[in-house]
């Protein structure tokens, strides 16, 4: 994919909140069109359901934990501003100018 020069059309604020409360559900994800992203998010919620449901309380804790760690990750490049959307736009806060 090529990185866009141009700035992405959805709102940094909402990306970030949604990111920040929703975070392991992929929600921010979809948000900005990033789908791959936005399914292996759900896909690893799911997965640690799963365990959970078969009894694996362990495994199904370091999925959830792996899924926060990069719901973090994710999290602190949006707020430095070097995330970008599903089609390589830089998600950049509102100019003040």
């Amino acid at each position: 994919m090529q990185h866009s020069t141009e700035r992405s059309p959805k709102s940094y604020g909402t990306a970030v909140l949604l990111c920040g409360i929703f975070g392991i559900l992929g929600i921010h994800h979809f948000y900005l069109e990033d789908w791959l992203h936005g399914l292996a998010d759900v896909g690893l919620l799911i997965l640690a359901i799963g365990f959970a449901a078969q009894g694996m309380a362990g495994l199904a804790l370091f999925v959830l934990m792996l899924d926060a760690l990069h719901t973090i990750v994710i999290f602190y490049y949006l707020i430095i501003e070097k995330w970008r959307d599903g089609k390589g736009r830089p998600v950049l806060m509102p100019s003040t100018s």
